[in-house]
């Protein structure tokens, strides 16, 4: 007899990820998020309103789209821990923090960072097993999800939005960072 995703039952979930890899993906997103804030510190050196203009991207500037990642993280770990999540809605999400304070932004950044390096260090394999429901705001509707995917998706995203910042970074005439994740550093500040 076949479960309802064709499986024997009985026959175990196929491991998707493992606590390993979300510790190197949570490693990754930090050095990422450190690379941002180095670009950040050159592009503002340089002068200009780069970082804050209006680029036509999606959620506008790049700050605005910065915003609207560490407002998914906020939400995602919300989620993952069990705890609630910033008041903002989806349309909110852009302007989270306040361009003329950007100090603001980079220390919630960092500390978002490293509760996402925290929660990741605590994962054992059964933590990652199961579906994850919730209403969803922005479908307007309950989504039940198996939970690791939703973890997949959580590093997606960031990987996703990080992407499009970069290429606003390179059309402002900036140079952007490196974000292979082959060449990450083993050891560096941003893990501290």
């Amino acid at each position: 007899m076949l479960g309802a995703k064709g499986r024997a039952r009985g026959t175990p979930e196929p491991v998707l990820i493992t606590p390993d890899y979300i510790r190197l993906m949570a490693r990754y997103n930090a050095w990422q998020n450190h690379e941002i804030g180095l670009c950040y510190l050159e592009v503002m050196r340089g002068g200009g309103d780069a970082w804050f203009e209006d680029r036509k991207a999606f959620w506008g500037s790049i700050f605005g789209t910065l915003n609207h990642l560490i407002w998914g993280d906020y939400i995602w770990m919300a989620r993952f821990e069990g705890t609630r999540g910033p008041q903002a809605a989806l349309p909110g999400s852009a302007a989270l923090f306040d361009a003329d304070e950007p100090g603001d932004y980079w220390e919630a950044r960092q500390a978002v960072d490293k509760r996402i390096l925290n929660w990741a260090e605590r994962l054992k394999p059964r933590d990652l097993e199961g579906v994850h429901n919730w209403y969803s705001k922005a479908e307007g509707r309950e989504v039940s999800v198996p939970l690791a995917l939703c973890v997949v998706h959580f590093f997606n995203h960031q990987a996703h939005h990080r992407g499009q910042v970069h290429t606003m970074v390179t059309q402002a005439g900036h140079k952007g960072w490196t974000t292979d994740l082959v060449f990450m550093p083993e050891h560096g500040d941003w893990l501290n």
